[in-house]
């Protein structure tokens, strides 16, 4: 791994030989310009005004243009000789939290190495401090030509610099957030956790990979061997503007339940539904209930035997003649079983 740049981390008293590595690499199809009409390589040269030619890249130098016209020239040299105490000293500041700093700030991010064997002590001391107090080291770097804030943490047991941009680089949010009070129910709320629950399920970062460059790397090959080129699906139009927001987020949550299989679906989805609203109670009702046909039936039939009992035991001793109803009143009575003694 090729060294980006050499120095010490001042840490107190204590100085460490270290060395930087570039801890990223990006992989992209290499591709340059060429003449559309017949395919020619394009090249950039570089041509000086003055003398009107194409000059080395040996006599290129750096310039500075004053508000005024006039033109400064400054060499490798003069910028290597800057008066600058970070030029090959990574001063350690401060120890933060790392919550301290917004992510916002991060930029790129170097391995730390050792210069020599003398240097593995402190600097594992360093580390070690760092991994227990979870804490990361505020400090300043100077880089190629230019001077950034950095914090040094640590990564699988090594120490990562990330160089930082300054505060005042960090650009005002005013206006991009929405405007006014915008009030979310709880319903919606409980729902989106849902539908956060559910898509990090399972989740991988190291199985991400770039779909752009791999497209890209279709199209070439396509070219190359001179067959058609592969075209995707035109995706259909998102909606601009959402109606229902509960409705898109149970049709989210679904949709993500189904790719990740339809067990504990119905569970889930269940927990996340709106709350009904509470049942009234129906008023007390103060009258008793109606008896129901057949009671009101068997109420009248009893009563009618009672009247017609008491009519026939009046009669009976006056010879007069019974009413129909004693009659049937008598003979239900002659025809009921007797109980057995």
């Amino acid at each position: 791994m090729q060294t980006t740049w050499k120095g010490t981390i001042s840490f107190g008293l204590v100085s460490i030989p270290v060395h930087l590595y570039s801890a990223t690499q990006e992989h992209d199809v290499p591709l340059h310009q060429v003449h559309a009409k017949d395919g020619g390589r394009v090249r950039m040269k570089r041509y000086c005004e003055q003398e009107e030619k194409e000059v080395p890249y040996a006599e290129i130098a750096k310039g500075y243009e004053s508000p005024d016209g006039r033109t400064v020239t400054l060499s490798d040299e003069d910028l290597a000789d800057l008066p600058l105490p970070s030029k090959k000293i990574i001063d350690v500041l401060a120890f933060v939290d790392e919550g301290e700093i917004d992510p916002l700030m991060f930029s790129k991010a170097y391995y730390v190495g050792v210069a020599d064997k003398a240097a593995a002590k402190p600097y594992a001391l360093l580390r070690d401090a760092l991994t227990e107090s979870g804490q990361i080291a505020v400090t300043k770097i100077a880089l190629r030509t230019r001077e950034s804030p950095a914090v040094l943490r640590v990564h699988d047991n090594t120490l990562v610099l990330q160089t930082c941009i300054w505060p005042d680089e960090v650009r005002p949010v005013a206006g991009i957030a929405p405007e006014g009070d915008v009030t979310v129910r709880p319903q919606e709320l409980k729902m989106a956790r849902s539908l956060m629950d559910t898509l990090s399920e399972d989740f991988d970062l190291a199985q991400l990979h770039d779909d752009y460059q791999q497209a890209l790397q279709q199209v070439i090959t396509a070219r190359l061997d001179g067959v058609e080129v592969p075209h995707e699906e035109e995706p259909g139009e998102a909606p601009d503007n959402v109606i229902d927001l509960m409705e898109a987020l149970r049709s989210s949550l679904k949709q993500a339940k189904g790719g990740r299989g339809a067990e504990g679906a119905g569970a889930g989805e269940a927990g996340a539904e709106e709350e009904p609203a509470p049942r009234k109670r129906a008023p007390a009702r103060k009258t008793a209930p109606k008896a129901g046909p057949k009671s009101s039936e068997k109420s009248s039939e009893k009563t009618a035997e009672k009247a017609a009992a008491k009519a026939a035991a009046k009669t009976s001793g006056t010879g007069a003649t019974r009413s129909p109803a004693a009659k049937r009143a008598t003979t239900r009575k002659s025809s009921a079983p007797r109980k057995a003694s």
